[in-house]
């Protein structure tokens, strides 16, 4: 295993911190980090309407 950029590791670390849902990819290539993904996810609750009955 290959040593790994000290920015990188800063990079993630930063990512992880503010991510409250979501997802990290890190793409490796011949041992070296070469791409980081991130999907964060944001939901909503949903508010039922009331039906009025007569």
């Amino acid at each position: 295993m290959k040593k790994i950029d000290e920015s990188k590791l800063e990079f993630i670390k930063s990512i992880l911190e503010n991510l409250d849902y979501g997802a990290l990819h890190i793409t490796v290539h011949d041992g070296e980090i070469t791409q980081i993904d991130t999907t964060e996810k944001k939901r909503f609750t949903l508010t039922k309407k009331t039906v009025k009955t007569k």
